[in-house]
């Protein structure tokens, strides 16, 4: 899952993104709302979190333009404001949900991965092919009844594979979900994890290499 974290408090956005990577997460951060827009125009995100009170285009215009955009991402307005007219106001701008500050970090996980299975087409909270499992908000790979000891961007990398349901995924689309804009589009890390993860995964393989199309999970 990509995230935004649009949010003008330097301290508290790096927090949050370094808990959120924890967690499995690709994140960027745009600390104004010019940035917002601009990461949001080149780049495809499940979920924004989005300040609404931002310096430079205000949050309210950062989400209108994302409605207006018909952008695929869910938009998570953040807010110290707590009244019911303000959460109103914030989700008849086109955000998906509202979660007043300060918040509990276990809170804001939740949501945004409850966020995270609206994007796009819905998944459901388990991924499956054939003895191999995945639950992503656990953070659990469970392979012939046996839990892997797996990463936490190899965990990524294989829900990544087993959300495209047999369509075989690009290196290129794997670096861009499962790391951030900060990932070198070069290197060799998608290629290096695969292996890894081959390994772990053991026999009979469920990886599978497409000749110019990327790795696949099952058949399309």
């Amino acid at each position: 899952m990509r995230v935004l974290i649009a949010e003008d408090d330097e301290f508290l956005a790096r927090t949050v993104a370094a808990g959120l990577r924890r967690e499995g997460m690709a994140v960027d951060l745009a600390l104004d709302g010019d940035a917002a827009l601009e990461h949001a125009a080149v780049n495809r995100y499940d979920v924004v979190v989005l300040d609404r009170d931002l310096p430079g285009t205000h949050g309210d215009d950062v989400c209108r333009a994302l409605a207006a955009d018909r952008s695929e991402s869910r938009v998570l307005m953040l807010t110290a404001a707590r009244s019911v007219l303000d959460r109103v106001e914030g989700l008849g701008l086109g955000a998906d949900d509202y979660l007043p500050k300060p918040f509990a970090f276990a809170e804001l996980v939740a949501r945004i991965r409850a966020l995270g299975r609206r994007a796009v087409a819905p998944l459901p909270a388990t991924l499956t092919c054939g003895d191999l499992s995945v639950d992503p908000a656990r953070r659990i790979a469970v392979r012939a009844g046996q839990r892997l000891p797996l990463t936490v961007k190899e965990l990524a990398v294989l829900e990544c594979l087993l959300a495209a349901s047999g369509r075989p995924v690009p290196a290129e689309e794997l670096l861009e979900r499962v790391w951030d804009e900060a990932a070198d589009p070069f290197t060799r890390t998608v290629k290096t994890t695969i292996q890894r993860l081959r390994v772990k995964l053991g026999d009979p393989p469920v990886i599978e290499t497409v000749r110019e199309s990327g790795y696949r999970i099952g058949e399309s």
